[in-house]
């Protein structure tokens, strides 16, 4: 069945990519991104040439996750031209790399708003038409950093992703009896095919950061991100998250994943997740809520 479609974050990465397979897989797709008449509009007229030549229904959206006007403005246009909305899948996100100690506070709270206080002002705007709908669908692009290894100076990126996939998990069973579906992506570290580790943010304090390089841990941000590319097989290929995510749409109601993992680094994520996953059904079954563990149709 043809689904309407929000990807947020979608002017590059795992958003353009996931766009453009659920486009080509017959969906009407809205890649979200800010400034689109601004710096861009390049990426705008591209996406419009893509799908004129792969004769797909891959539209652009100005949404900034940061605004509650412009999030409140791309859903309404995405109702007014479909009368519905029945996919959400959170991507926006952004990374930092460096020594924890010398980001500053705001350098966190600005991380934190992107990548999970984005997310709750997209829910807020989406849900309540989900909701009158009886069905729906949330996506939520996780890390495996959030469970799996956690290698040195990427810890306010691993925080907030964390914070994501805890909401993810809260909001999966709050909606359960709304009939709206949750399933969460965990992709591990891509450190080629993308632009996350190619864009990452660095810290403020600079001084700071000066001193953990010539002190003690001179090399261990190199070490690190050898260390990662060397653990990552050569044909790791970023394009599965996309892959994975046209599968999860399209797979029928009631029988969608609660969690995918695209890891070919094997950093332990998925052994921990399960864990965790199983303690969540056994104490919803202990509260006597179990029926929150699927979701249903609304009457």
């Amino acid at each position: 069945m043809k689904q309407v479609i929000l990807v947020t974050g979608a002017s590059s990465g795992f958003g353009l990519m996931s766009a453009q397979a659920l486009a080509k897989a017959g969906h009407i797709v809205y890649a979200s991104m800010r400034e689109t008449t601004g710096r861009n509009a390049p990426k705008v007229a591209e996406v419009q040439a893509w799908a004129k030549e792969k004769g797909a229904d891959l539209r652009t959206v100005e949404l900034d996750v940061l605004s509650d006007v412009s999030v409140v403005a791309g859903i309404d246009r995405i109702i007014a031209d479909n009368k519905r909305i029945d996919v959400v899948v959170h991507n926006a996100g952004h990374m930092v790399f460096g020594v924890a100690e010398a980001f500053t506070p705001e350098q966190l709270a600005e991380l934190y708003d992107v990548n999970v206080l984005s997310t709750q002002r997209v829910n807020r705007a989406a849900l309540p038409h989900l909701r009158k709908q009886g069905r729906g669908l949330l996506v939520w692009v996780s890390s495996s950093s959030t469970r799996g290894g956690t290698p040195p100076f990427l810890a306010p990126y691993f925080a907030a992703k964390a914070g994501m996939d805890s909401l993810a998990v809260s909001y999966a069973g709050e909606l359960a009896r709304w009939g709206i579906e949750t399933s969460i992506v965990v992709p591990g570290a891509f450190t080629k095919g993308t632009n996350h580790f190619a864009h990452a943010g660095t810290p403020a304090d600079k001084a700071v950061q000066q001193a953990y390089d010539e002190g003690p841990y001179f090399g261990v941000a190199d070490q690190t991100m050898k260390g990662l590319t060397a653990l990552e097989p050569a044909d790791a290929d970023p394009g599965e998250v996309a892959r994975q995510l046209v599968a999860i749409v399209d797979a029928p109601f009631g029988k969608r994943p609660y969690r995918v993992f695209i890891d070919p680094s094997q950093d332990g994520a998925e052994e921990v997740f399960r864990v965790g996953d199983r303690m969540r059904r056994e104490m919803f079954h202990n509260i006597g809520l179990k029926d929150l563990l699927s979701p249903h149709v609304s009457d």
